[in-house]
């Protein structure tokens, strides 16, 4: 049985660090969702609260992944997904449906202001990491045509066959993107605020059961931590 394993060398830079792992199983992922779209908008309106300071940046959800960031080897310009999609909203462009997977966990996020992901559990080779990149590993990047490897010392997902995320959180890989053929996904979401640890486990608790509620089948939520850091896939 395979691993999510956040090894050692990520705990050093992130001690106070936690991280929800949501196991969504015998999903469906290709019907028509209205009600995931629908909450996708009701998140919008819920993301207000974390929005509002003078300077975009001095939002508590976006200055400590701000902080955040600077320990470890980013790529220029790169920023936590939180950020990108707060300042969607701010912006009033907004965050577009998706798929009802994406946007189950996009409403999640703007409702908790914790950066939340997803990947096709079934693309997975081998064990799952959380853990600093040696540079090598193989990523391309949704949209894009040529593979860009992370930066040696980068905090990355990654398991056998490459990166699965590069930045930590930053932007996700096409090998194991969600579609609509999904049938298991391993869905994620970090807090570097200990204060705040709570909220992630109420945030992954609702991402369990808008899951399990629209797209059926089950949902496992796992909480990690420097000192429980894996869990089986």
């Amino acid at each position: 049985m395979s691993k999510f394993i956040v090894k050692p060398d990520f705990w050093a830079v992130f001690p106070h660090a936690s991280i929800a792992v949501v196991l969504a199983k015998g999903v469906d992922n290709a019907a028509a969702c209205p009600e995931a779209e629908a909450l996708l908008e009701s998140a919008h309106r819920e993301a207000g609260k974390y929005l509002g300071a003078a300077a975009f940046a001095e939002n508590p959800a976006v200055a400590v992944w701000r902080e955040a960031y600077r320990q470890f080897k980013t790529k220029k310009g790169a920023r936590c997904s939180i950020e990108a999609l707060l300042k969607r909203v701010e912006n009033g462009r907004g965050v577009g449906s998706i798929n009802p997977l994406v946007d189950i966990y996009n409403a999640v996020s703007l409702t908790w202001g914790l950066p939340c992901g997803g990947e096709d559990l079934d693309t997975f080779q081998g064990d799952l990491l959380l853990c600093t990149a040696d540079g090598t590993e193989p990523f391309r990047a949704l949209g894009d045509e040529e593979d860009e490897p992370p930066f040696p010392g980068e905090i990355v997902y990654k398991d056998d066959a490459g990166a699965v995320c590069r930045c930590w959180n930053w932007r996700d890989g096409q090998r194991t993107m969600l579609t609509e053929n999904t049938k298991n996904a391993f869905l994620i979401l970090e807090c570097v605020d200990p204060a705040r640890t709570d909220d992630l486990k109420a945030a992954a608790a609702m991402l369990a059961e808008k899951v399990q509620a629209l797209c059926g089948g089950t949902a496992s939520v796992h909480i990690l931590s420097k000192d429980a850091p894996e869990a089986g896939l």
